[in-house]
């Protein structure tokens, strides 16, 4: 079945082909059939794909000449591993669920078959990722990935506020996309192949025999760069490749596009959150494992920035009044976490924190997206009394934000708990303190939304109803996801350990720490009655966020990240580039057409002397004759 993976993005892509030719010649029931059929196949197959390599190991790459370049032809095809296996099930699925509950969410929008296409290009692009062999392959469907988020942030185009999210999504991510870039460039000026399978092991995926232990740590001579040692060039490539992980996945300081990009349909929200965009940074570093297991340094830096991540999202998140924008800042603490947890050497830990977040931060979103539908509006103060109104979306939102405050059993709790304690067991006690804080937070801002949206009385104007069967069944399956999901690797039934350390251990893989793990529970139970007593009683929440102060004011404006960047960089680079318009439109255009008037004045001026008149010209020419004889004469005297 793995000779078959070309088929999970290529079904994708072919919906997106059918949708592009159609146009809206089909009705939105025959675009949702075609979308979800296509996508709901590629999971099928996925899930076919991951029971082989489960039963048979990890496939060669299946590759074919593309261009030729350098001493090795540039090859395009695709690879299966462990790793990618579970990520085509996870993408999958999550995709699958999204397009069907975008049949009730988009339904009579202008533009209904314009969505599904970009939303499959979306699927499509972020499959062909995970299965891409080599880094350029791979920063090919990276790019398509970031064009895909652009459009779908800005689908709304019509509305300042989207079109702004769109272009502020692209540029911010772009930043991190250079440095990707560059990464790329030196791995392959070192090492001469793109190929992840001939620069790591590509059975183990273990730093032992992949070619930056080989050659970057043991006599790298190959092409000096910057005239740097071995170990600081695979540091300087590894921080590189680091960097497009920070811009993806909206890790600090790059994270400012992420909550912006709530502008989109929520549908969208949801497939970037859980399954595509930010999830290929996390897939990025698990990848590339070899190569920052080969710097220490990188793999510091990795989980530093990741525990920064989580507290400081978390930190915002309490005090966001937009429902979408809390679980946005919701997901970029996770995605902290994940770092946290690839970054400490937990492999398996992260990954499994991918997979569990996946399916909760979906649920999530679309249960607000089904409050949204409902209530036509994403202030939090204006919800209330939900839980009555729509039963089914207030017991699947409380499994999600269950799951994500980390509470036994549900699925955050095991993937939480295993990269904390895999931080503690590697003496990184500050980032496990960082961590621990930041389950606090969670789970106090996740039933403050909880509260204020499903307790209390209904303080809207619409009459809010549940949607349809495409809406409910989906928050139905991923609630079952979010509750049970966590299973699959708990301390007992380690599977998804076995499954990603099919020969040998990956990075660390440290034996569970229950006592470690009950603390956690303890906490976000805290942190979940802490949120029941603030805002169980009217005006006790303001009393309290009065009493904080500037504390609050600075939660509420984000630690005014957007202020300073517009500060310190949008309007210097804004004043740079009206100075350089200002030097090109009146100093470089100005010369240019000062000369060209002058020539124009001289050629306008010229056109009097020609009368036609002999007399004149005789006249002209014996005064030349004159002048002339005058200056000579002049010359001759002086000498």
């Amino acid at each position: 079945m793995t000779q078959l993976a070309w088929l999970v993005p290529v079904l994708p892509l072919a919906a997106y082909v059918l949708l592009l030719i159609a146009g809206r010649r089909i009705s939105e029931a025959s675009i949702t059939g075609l979308s979800v059929i296509a996508v709901l196949i590629s999971f099928i197959v996925s899930l076919f794909v991951m029971g082989d390599v489960a039963v048979h190991g990890q496939s060669p790459a299946v590759v074919y000449n593309w261009l030729p370049f350098g001493l090795h032809p540039i090859t395009m095809g695709f690879q299966v591993t462990s790793l990618n296996a579970l990520m085509l099930v996870v993408v999958s699925l999550v995709s699958t669920l999204v397009l069907l509950f975008s049949r009730s969410y988009m339904h009579g929008d202008d533009r209904f078959s314009r969505f599904y296409q970009y939303l499959n290009l979306f699927v499509f692009s972020m499959l062909g990722l995970v299965i891409s062999p080599n880094l350029l392959q791979f920063y090919i469907f990276w790019e398509l990935v970031g064009v895909c988020s652009y459009l779908l942030v800005g689908f709304w185009y019509f509305k300042p506020e989207a079109a702004a999210a769109a272009k502020k999504a692209f540029i911010v991510t772009r930043i991190g996309d250079v440095g990707l870039f560059i990464g790329i460039i030196l791995i392959y000026l070192a090492s001469g192949t793109f190929n992840f399978q001939d620069l790591f092991s590509s059975s183990t995926l273990a730093p032992v025999g992949s070619w930056f232990a080989v050659h970057g740590l043991a006599g790298f001579t190959h092409v000096p760069v910057f005239g740097m040692s071995a170990p600081g060039f695979v540091t300087l490539v590894a921080l590189l490749v680091f960097v497009g992980a920070v811009g993806k996945s909206a890790q600090f300081p790059l994270h400012v596009w992420l909550p912006d990009a709530m502008e989109g349909p929520t549908p969208v929200s949801a497939l970037i959150h859980a399954a595509t965009m930010v999830a290929a940074g996390v897939y990025l570093v698990a990848r590339t494992f070899p190569l920052f297991g080969a710097s220490p340094a990188a793999s510091e830096t990795v989980a530093i920035i990741g525990g920064i991540t989580a507290l400081l999202a978390a930190t915002i998140g309490l005090t966001q009044r937009d429902i979408k924008r809390v679980i946005a800042y919701s997901t970029i603490s996770q995605l902290g976490y994940m770092m946290i947890g690839l970054g400490v050497g937990a492999y398996v830990s992260g990954m499994f924190h991918l997979m569990t977040h996946a399916f909760f931060k979906a649920l999530l979103f679309l249960a607000a997206g089904s409050i949204i539908h409902a209530v036509d509006t994403q202030d939090l103060r204006e919800m209330g009394g939900l839980r009555k109104l729509m039963p089914i979306t207030h017991i699947t939102f409380l499994a999600g934000a269950l799951a994500l405050a980390g509470i036994p059993p549900f699925a955050g709790f095991w993937s939480k708990d295993a990269i904390l304690s895999a931080a503690f067991s590697s003496g990184h006690y500050v980032l496990w303190a960082m961590g621990l804080l930041a389950a606090f937070f969670t789970a106090f801002y996740i039933f403050r939304v909880y509260i204020l949206a499903f307790g209390g009385t209904y303080k809207g104007k619409k009459h809010p109803h549940e949607g349809g069967v495409a809406m409910t069944l989906p928050l139905i399956v991923l609630a079952i996801l979010a509750t049970l999901a966590g299973f699959i690797n708990a301390p007992f039934s380690p599977w998804l350990s076995r499954f990603l350390q099919q020969t040998q251990t990956i990075g660390i893989d440290p034996a569970a720490n229950w006592g470690l793990m009950a603390l956690s529970a303890v906490i976000g139970l805290l942190g979940i009655w802490l949120a029941f007593y603030v805002y169980g009683k009217e005006g006790r929440a303001q009393r309290l966020a009065d009493r904080m102060g500037f504390l609050y004011q600075l939660s509420y404006h984000k630690f005014y990240f957007d202020e300073i960047y517009n500060v310190v960089i949008v309007l210097p680079i804004h004043y740079l580039g009206e100075l350089l318009q200002f030097i090109d439109r009146w100093i470089i255009d100005g010369i240019v057409r000062l000369l060209g008037e002058a020539g124009y004045a001289s050629g306008f001026s010229l056109k009097y002397s020609n009368t036609g008149q002999v007399q004149t010209y005789g006249l002209v020419t014996l005064l030349g004759v004159v002048i002339v004889a005058a200056v000579l004469l002049g010359i001759g005297g002086v000498l």
